[in-house]
């Protein structure tokens, strides 16, 4: 994503800033009781409520629109919005896609069981505007083209690792894919399947990849990996994103999602 692309700049001020205040200024809270929540790469944020509801805001937290029928094809297992004219919400328990537009209206649905994909836990935008999947029956990743007819298929996990992976994310990103396992760690393809190397970081969450360095974040501390300089680097949170349902991130916001709702914080910068 195109805005995350200077982030790395940002990100340690930012930390900083989690322990003094002097860089992480308040801007607004969003109240209300929500399960999740997304951002994508305009600023938009897409926040999913316990009743079952999707709402789009833009960055000033002005509704744009709505979607009601989060709850028809049951508990709603992940949403993508790397591209925000084709918003994805996979519900895992019932193999299915349900396809937006940026409007929030229903665009299409790509159901999964009907090519024969039944155990699929991870599912991301592709950059030809397809999908990724990852087939756990077949233990393949397998690429989908924009009508959901599966085009090309990675070799089987089986036969590349002693223990096979079972990704909970994948991430799209300059011709670079990133599978995370919170068990096992992070797995790097190139998009003609060719497996690049493993970084055995578990336990994370709210895993990220920003500009080919990788974000995420346990209980205690956040982390910031770079798979080129194999850095690690590591800050600890204050006692609220520490609290937090989830975290994320953006050059001019961090935004944590909480009982209260949804707090967004602005970096302060130099001249602000």
């Amino acid at each position: 994503m195109k805005r995350f692309i200077f982030l790395y700049l940002f990100f340690s001020p930012l930390l900083l800033a989690a322990q003094s205040d002097s860089m992480f200024q308040f801007d607004k809270l969003i109240k209300g009781e929500y399960t999740d929540f997304a951002v994508d790469n305009l600023n938009n944020i897409y926040l999913f409520s316990g009743s079952g509801q999707l709402k789009k805001l833009n960055p000033k937290g002005d509704s744009m629109a709505v979607y009601n029928d989060v709850r028809r094809y049951g508990k709603l297992h992940a949403i993508d919005v790397s591209n925000p004219l084709k918003v994805l919400l996979h519900f895992k328990d019932f193999g299915t896609v349900v396809v937006l537009d940026r409007f929030l209206s229903k665009r299409g649905i790509v159901d999964l069981r009907r090519i024969g994909l039944y155990q699929v836990k991870a599912v991301a935008q592709a950059y030809d505007n397809g999908y990724w999947v990852f087939d756990e029956q077949e233990s393949k990743i397998k690429h989908l083209n924009d009508a959901g007819e599966i085009i090309d298929q990675f070799t089987d996990f089986r036969l590349l690792f002693d223990s096979m992976p079972s990704p909970q994310t994948i991430v799209d990103q300059n011709r670079n894919l990133y599978l995370y396992d919170e068990k096992k760690g992070i797995y790097l393809f190139d998009y003609f399947g060719g497996f690049r190397k493993r970084v055995p970081y578990t336990g994370w969450k709210d895993f990220l990849v920003i500009n080919n360095q990788i974000f995420g974040r346990d209980n205690q501390k956040l982390y910031r990996y770079d798979p080129q300089t194999l850095q690690l680097q590591e800050f600890e949170m204050n006692k609220s994103m520490a609290a937090a349902q989830k975290i994320t991130i953006s050059p001019e916001n961090i935004y944590v999602l909480s009982a209260q709702g949804l707090v967004i914080y602005r970096i302060k910068t130099k001249g602000n």
